[in-house]
Order: structure tokens, then sequence, then C-alpha cells
């Protein structure tokens, strides 16, 4: 019998694990600690040249010299096609024990294409064809709603990222909705609030700008937008599961406990929780004083604007300074892999 710390949340509530960007071993361990589903990002392989230097190099090697008349951008896009199926190959038996409702595995594509919908829809037309339990995850700007729309159509399960604000959430769960309803396909559908990095966004912006406020109130920002999220999907009975993502400390989990809320974390933060062994205590519905929201409004305009429901339209979601940050590191992952090909190209003249 299962006892950690993840099968007993699993036991006790509705909140589940997911494991985030995992190299090989921490993959098997992971799963054993009861993840039920797998998040990969445009920074995928450039983690692998870290955790995995050898395994990720050896892809690129072989895939190089393979695809040797292939652009470096499409070379790209077959090594990530490369390490994602190991993923999903991993996770399978869990989607077939589960009848479909587990055992997904998320594949993000190029982040200096995600204004164009056209692409991100036949990119990940294209990653669908890897296994039943791939899941397009599509930031939620501009051009990733559309590109949500035609894929739920399509029935192709989605995982709509980088999502910092309430108007972001209602406009791509009501998108979804649209979309479902007009062509019959309800395909699994999460939402992702990423909590750490709005914390970590913001935490910058009060250090640079000299703001006066108590570092306690600032510590729980991505947290309270998470709730008001929350709580708006059930109130309104909006299609979607919340996902939490981009965590930066246990909080990032243990304040989700107790809803129908999964979190995907890196390893290393599963691994403390597993070693600390905390209670499993409903935080969920924790409600957060008035004056708390006022004072982060007051004194931090993003906050306000990611709080109120009317705070930005679609063609603002893309450059609000979060989303941006996020993009950023997704960039410089990306290019990193790029870089690698292009080192790998040149010894071995393809």
């Amino acid at each position: 019998m299962n006892t950690g710390y993840f099968h007993r949340v699993h036991k006790e509530t509705k909140t589940r694990f997911w494991i985030n960007n995992p190299s090989g071993s921490d993959l098997e361990k992971a799963i054993q600690a009861g993840a039920v589903n797998c998040t990969t990002n445009p920074s995928y392989c450039s983690k692998l040249l870290q955790s995995e230097p050898d395994y990720i190099k050896g892809v690129i090697h072989n895939t190089a010299k393979v695809h040797r008349s292939l652009p470096s951008d499409q070379l790209a896009v077959e090594v990530i096609k490369i390490v994602s199926k190991r993923i999903l190959d991993r996770f399978y038996p869990l989607y077939q024990a589960g009848s479909g409702k587990e055992g997904y595995v998320t594949i993000q594509d190029d982040p200096r294409k995600d204004f164009d919908a056209d692409h991100t829809v036949k990119a990940h037309l294209e990653f669908a064809r890897l296994g039943k339990n791939f899941m397009a995850k599509i930031p939620v700007i501009a051009g990733g709603c559309e590109a949500i729309e035609e894929l739920v159509a399509r029935n192709i399960p989605i995982c709509a990222t980088e999502i910092f604000s309430i108007a972001q959430a209602v406009e791509i769960c009501e998108r979804y909705d649209r979309a479902s309803k007009k062509s019959g396909n309800h395909p699994p559908f999460f939402v992702t609030h990423i909590t750490g990095i709005f914390d970590q966004y913001f935490a910058e912006i009060v250090k640079n700008e000299k703001i006066s406020i108590d570092p306690s109130l600032l510590a729980q920002a991505g947290t309270i937008i998470a709730r008001k999220e929350y709580r708006i999907l059930k109130e309104r009975n909006l299609p979607g599961t919340l996902l939490g993502g981009g965590a930066r400390n246990l909080t990032h989990f243990t304040e989700f406990v107790g809803g129908d809320f999964h979190i995907t974390i890196n390893w290393s933060t599963a691994e403390e929780l597993i070693r600390l062994y905390p209670p499993v205590e409903s935080r969920i519905d924790t409600p957060t004083p008035r004056e708390v929201v006022e004072e982060l409004a007051a004194k931090l305009p993003g906050f306000r604007r990611a709080y109120e429901e009317d705070g930005m339209k679609p063609d603002e979601f893309a450059d609000f300074g979060p989303v941006m940050l996020f993009k950023t590191m997704f960039l410089n992952g990306y290019i990193r892999l790029l870089d690698e090909i292009a080192e790998v190209r040149g010894r071995v003249r393809v």
C-alpha cells in the first residue's frame, strides 16, 4: 500500500500531483510517488542539457545525422518529439488504466511562434501523432486562444498555459465552452495558473521601484489570484480543471490542497514534500482578508489588472509583465537548444 505524501493527498482529496520537465530518473521516481500527468515546456531540452547531458546530446547528434537536410528549426522539433515520446510511452499505462482520465503529457511548441494560430494548430496536430495521451500546451494570448478553439473542435486535449490573470482564465474557459458546444467535443481541459512566476515578477517590481509593502503580503499574490480563479470556475460551472504551475516554494502546492485542483511541480519540490511529509490540510478555501487585496491592488497596479475580471482584454494578454517574463524564460531555453543543434551540426558536418 502506498502511503507517501502524494498518495495521501490523492486518497484524502481531489488534489492531484503532476511532474514537470523530468529527467529519466526523476520520471520514474515521480510515477512511483503518484504523479498522474506530466508537463513539459519549451525549456525542457535545455533542462536536459543540465540533468542528462549525455542523453540529450546523443539525441541531437543522432537526429542531426538522420535528418541532414532539415533546417535547424525543424530539427529542434524532431528532437522535442523524441524526448517527449520517452515520457508519453512511460505514462501510457496510466492512460490505459484510467481510461483516458490521466497519464497525459503536455508538449509546447516553439515560443517564437506563439502568436501564429495556424502554425500552432499544425504543430500540435503533428505532436498528437506521438500518442493518444498527448496534450497540447498553448499560452493564453490572442493567437493561442484561437488555436485552442480550433483544437478543441478537433477533440485534442488542452493545457491552456501562461495564465496570470482572472481575465485570461475566464476568456479561455468561455472559448473552450463555445468550441465544445459547437463541435460536440469535450476533450480534457486544464487551466494553468502560474503562481510562482507571478510572485517572482512582482517581487522584482517591488525591489526595483522600492515599493513599501509587507513581504508576507507580497508572497500571497499569486495564490490569491489562483484561489479567485478556482472560485469563479466552480461558481459559474465553467469548463476546465485548474492546474497550478511555476511553483517556487512548497506553499505553491500545499495552499491548494483540498480542491479539485491539480499542481505540476519539479521533482526537487516533490522530493522535499515527500521528505517533510506535511499534514494533508484543506487550504483551497482559505479566505483572503479584504485589506490584503486592497493593499496589493493599491501598491501594484499589475496585481489589480490580474485580480479584476475586466483587468485586460485578449489583445493585451501577451504584453502583461508576468506573461512576458515567463515567455522570456522559454525563449532562452529554446534558443539554448538551437545553439546546441548548431554546435553538433558543426562537429558532425551535417
